[in-house]
């Protein structure tokens, strides 16, 4: 691939993966390091530390001779050895002399952390903005940001903030907001959730939205592509990317400034121009980019993508509990396209052979007990219910709180999530679950609890039956559009 006109103004001659390096550099130098554990230039060194970063860590501070446990510098230039990557978290009035600095020392990419800068709506602070990214382009190296965290890779130990989770997954992210990924990187895990890269680029000075999309394009860590947007630097290569991308990756996309209010936000956040909602809606419908309106959904639709099984068909099985809960399951799946065609009269009196309670119902949805089956009966109606060849998938709903103060409350969860996992074994169909709670302390404590098990057994999982099927609905119009494209539809 020999693509030209870059937004940066450079030839770009890329393979796709040029920038790998900024995800495993050898050695990085924070900028503003902090002996203050309160101090974001003393957590980010923790921060480090603690997942694992193998290179080696360079504290920069002129009044410290160590901090957290390593040699402390006075300024980069006086590292010894190499220094590949550099966290900026000094004050907007001396990033240019440490630009310079960096510049001189052979520095690879620089991450400013450092705010105030084109985003502040001040012209000498564009100005600054633009001089700091010539004196990078004339020394061959690469801004990330300013205004942003910068880059998350857990594979080597590259992390926005303590507690990050260390365990690498098939999902990248994009943002230039630095709040909504230290958000999404902390929610993802208890929804199984695992990310390649996680990449906040701010005000995009240098290396933009295009460039990190085109790498996640080809990084074959990465098999669901997500980001939250403001604005777009990139123009036609990123519409080329999207190209590359489409059928191949999802592409799942939250975009910031789509109304009036948001686009004066976007404008004193990053600087950005949001552009026009109707290209941008006209540009995901041509290249199948996935449109989702919070981080919640986005998340919604990366569970998706990383644990359901593709149906065959739209047509859903339901087992709940509840008659009103049912009926509203019912009208939820028919309202997101997903039929919910009635069980056949054989299947339904097969069901009835092995449970007995009054008044429950045996079509679709079916309606399970209220203190649950046991593990081989739950199996045995999963098996029935998705035997049958008028079912693509199923989905399971499940209340916490009524069990929660039943004496064998957490045996009856436990033995449901225990037949959910067997039967998920056993069945070749889909099956998704809603684990749901009234918001008490006990029902969410229940939910996270049942959630994990299930997770750890690779069963996608939701808060809510519209969120489920929402997300159900479109991983199938992503892969029904798919497989039209390769057949030349």
């Amino acid at each position: 691939m020999c693509l030209k006109g870059r937004s940066t103004g450079m030839i770009n001659t890329s393979t796709g993966l040029e920038l790998d390096y900024l995800f495993h550099p050898g050695s990085i130098a924070l900028a503003g390091a902090s002996r203050d554990p309160a101090k974001r230039g003393n957590e980010l060194i923790r921060g480090l530390l603690e997942a694992g970063y193998k290179g080696k860590i360079y504290p920069i501070n002129p009044g410290a001779a160590e901090i957290n446990g390593l040699p402390a510098y006075p300024s980069v230039s006086a590292v010894p050895g190499p220094v590949d990557y550099v966290i900026s978290i000094v004050p907007v009035q001396a990033a240019k002399a440490l630009a310079e600095e960096c510049a001189a020392k052979g520095v690879k990419a620089i991450q400013f952390y450092t705010a105030g800068f084109s985003e502040s709506g001040d012209p000498a602070m564009k100005k600054l903005e633009e001089e700091i990214v010539a004196i990078a382009r004339g020394a061959g190296m690469r801004v990330i940001g300013p205004n942003c965290v910068g880059i998350y890779c857990p594979e080597s130990g590259m992390v926005f903030h303590l507690g990050a989770s260390r365990e690498p997954g098939p999902v990248g992210f994009i943002s230039q907001s630095g709040g909504n990924s230290e958000d999404l990187v902390w929610a993802a895990p208890t929804r199984g959730v695992y990310f390649s890269k996680a990449i906040s680029f701010g005000n995009a000075s240098d290396l933009n939205e295009t460039d990190f999309l085109e790498y996640l394009v080809h990084d074959p860590a990465t098999r669901v592509i997500t980001g939250y947007l403001e604005g777009f630097k990139g123009g036609r290569r990123f519409v080329e990317q999207l190209g590359k991308a489409q059928g191949k990756k999802p592409v799942i996309i939250l975009k910031g400034g789509r109304t009036e209010a948001g686009t004066r936000a976007v404008a004193s956040h990053t600087g950005s121009l949001a552009g026009a909602a109707r290209v941008w809606d006209a540009l995901c419908h041509q290249y199948g980019v996935i449109q989702v309106c919070s981080l919640d959904e986005l998340l919604d639709m990366a569970v998706a993508f990383q644990y359901m099984k593709t149906p065959k068909g739209r047509r859903v099985a339901i087992i709940g509990s509840g008659g009103g809960a049912s009926v509203q399951a019912a009208d939820d799946c028919e309202t997101y396209g997903c039929p919910v065609p009635r069980l056949p009269e054989e299947a339904r009196a097969e069901l009835r052979t092995f449970t007995s309670e009054v008044g429950r119902f045996f079509s679709n949805p079916l309606d399970s007990p209220t203190r649950g089956w046991a593990p081989e009966q739950f199996e045995r109606a999963i098996r029935i219910v998705l035997g049958q060849p008028e079912m693509d998938f199923l989905i399971v709903f499940i209340g916490m709180d009524i069990t929660l103060f039943h004496h064998e409350g957490k045996k009856i969860r436990d033995r449901t999530s225990e037949a959910l996992i067997q039967a998920a074994g056993r069945v070749s169909k889909p099956i998704v679950v809603v684990l749901k709670s009234g918001g008490t302390l006990e029902g969410c404590q229940a939910v996270l609890e049942q959630q994990a098990k299930l997770v750890e057994a690779g069963l996608p999982v939701y808060p809510s039956l519209p969120r489920a099927v929402s997300a159900a609905s479109r991983l199938i119009q992503w892969h029904e559009r798919a497989a039209s494209q390769r057949a030349g539809g």
